[in-house]
Parts: structure tokens; C-alpha cells; sequence
């Protein structure tokens, strides 16, 4: 087993619980181990909830972890998987002064370049939206920063696996029993 650090995409497929959120970031937290990213959401299955976190850490670091968020009673299961291994996006919001849209050519330039799609438009201020991998949005962070961002806000990963993991009846499975 790797003691190399990785990037991780760790889905928990949970029943919808007060308190598992903190439960399940005190179990990176006894370990000192940051996280990058977590985001909940519905999942395929009704009445499921999916989690995504992302980690960088050693694949042994990784195996307990998923052992221990898989005692919580209510997790009904875990998986880790590298980036090689799934398809992944963020999303991200900036809002500029409105100004810039029409008096700064370059800005409707850049907005094109990175496949962002404006949101929003007032007298004001507008919003920009993009999603993409990590670094793509980073970028677009790099090149509006000079314009004056008013605010930035930006989602945790959201991802699949490339391969099929027949999820939905695992879980099927999990609820008859």
C-alpha cells in the first residue's frame, strides 16, 4: 500500500442526519487531515443523500478513513476514488461591476475564452458563471482579479466514476434488509 499523496474523491452514500456532518469531519480532523472540498446532495436514490469530499493523502490513510465514516450508523456506504478515476467539475460565481462589461473589451473576451456564461446583469453589477475542473477556475480567477472582484464564491467538487458502480442497487439491496 502507497504511502504517496493523492488526491481523492471520497463519495458517502448517507441517510439524511443532524449531526453526521460533524461526525464525519471530526474523523479527518483527529487525523490533522485537511478537506479540500465537501459537498451533499440528493442522490440517484430517494431518500439517500451523496457526499463528495476531496483529500490529499496516502491511499492507507485513505482505506481507515473510509473504514471509520463506514461505522457511522447512519453512512450507508463509502468509496474513494482518484481523479483518474472520475469526472469531475466545480462551479464558481464572480460578480463585477457592471461598468467593466461595456467599457472593457477584454472582459467580454475572457468571459468567451473560458466558457463562462454571464447570469445576471444590472446597473450595478453582473455575475459570471463557470464551471470546469479546478484549474479553469483558478484561471478565470487569475484573469478578472485585475478588473476588481466584487465577490467569488465557489462550489465544492461534484463527480462520477468512470466506471460503472451499479450504486443503485447496492443501495436497493442495503434498504430491503
Amino acid at each position: 500500500m502507497s504511502t504517496e499523496i493523492n488526491t481523492y474523491t471520497v463519495s458517502i452514500y448517507t441517510e439524511n442526519n443532524i449531526g453526521l456532518l460533524n461526525r464525519i469531519s471530526a474523523i479527518f480532523q483527529r487525523r490533522h487531515i485537511n478537506i479540500e472540498s465537501i459537498n451533499t446532495s440528493v442522490s440517484e436514490i430517494e431518500n439517500v443523500s451523496k457526499w463528495t469530499i476531496v483529500v490529499n493523502i496516502s491511499e492507507e490513510q485513505i482505506k481507515k478513513i473510509i473504514g471509520q465514516i463506514e461505522k457511522q450508523v447512519e453512512v450507508i456506504k463509502a468509496f474513494y476514488h482518484r481523479d483518474d478515476e472520475t469526472i469531475y467539475q466545480e462551479s464558481c460565481l464572480f460578480k463585477l461591476k457592471s461598468n467593466l462589461l461595456f467599457d472593457e473589451r477584454q472582459i467580454q473576451n475572457i468571459i468567451k475564452e473560458s466558457n463562462a456564461r454571464i447570469v445576471t446583469v444590472n446597473k450595478e453589477f453582473f455575475v459570471i458563471e463557470k464551471s470546469g475542473r479546478k484549474e479553469e477556475v483558478e484561471l478565470l480567477y487569475r484573469e478578472l482579479s485585475p478588473f476588481g472582484i466584487m465577490q467569488f464564491t465557489r462550489s465544492g467538487r461534484i463527480a462520477v466514476t468512470k466506471e460503472e458502480m451499479k450504486i443503485t442497487q447496492m443501495l436497493q439491496q442495503a434498504f430491503q434488509h
